[in-house]
């Protein structure tokens, strides 16, 4: 009776199977449903180079540069620029783009506004602010200009970073920093 295989209590039985595979189901559905609620929490991280961060669509997505630039000379395009704020973009006459962009943000209280091709300026439609081309302020109750952010081209990136020098329009240092 050699060939008998010796009989030996298993060493799991039903009963830890059983847990197990349970701890098993349950440990797994936690994690699925955890892992989308823990990156809800969490922000993407931005792509950066020096403080700078890349010009982008409504979407989110990055836009090249020969997309803004295909437009004629004097064209504003606006972009989500720095903390997803709204940045008006322009093309100048030799087919590049201004060095500094304009966040669109009124400084009375804060409104965004489109730009009145029309008229030439910035129109805010809550409480009647008009800006230059330039965001220098035309009329109030806004009493300062609209902050700049510097725009730099590389290749088909459009990088915008904060303006921290002084104010080319005002020749004084920016409020906004």
């Amino acid at each position: 009776m050699e060939n008998n295989l010796p009989i030996e209590n298993p060493s799991l039985s039903r009963r830890q199977l059983l847990n197990f595979l349970t701890g098993a189901v349950v440990a797994t559905t936690a994690g699925a449903s955890l892992y989308p609620a823990l990156k809800f929490f969490i922000p993407p991280q931005e792509k950066t180079q020096g403080g700078a961060i890349l010009a982008k669509d409504v979407l989110g997505n990055p836009i090249p540069a020969g997309q803004i630039l295909a437009n004629p000379a004097g064209t504003r395009a606006l972009v989500a620029g720095l903390a997803g704020e709204p940045t008006y973009l322009t093309v100048r006459d030799d087919g590049t783009l201004h060095p500094w962009g304009i966040v669109d943000n009124c400084t009375h209280l804060g409104c965004t506004f489109p730009w009145n091709e029309i008229d030439q300026q910035f129109q805010c439609p809550c409480h009647g602010s008009r800006y230059s081309p330039e965001g220098v302020v035309l009329r109030g109750p806004a009493n300062l200009p609209l902050k700049l952010v510097r725009v730099t081209v590389e290749g088909e990136a459009i990088w915008l970073s904060p303006w921290t020098e002084n104010d080319p329009r005002t020749g004084n240092n920016p409020w906004w920093v």
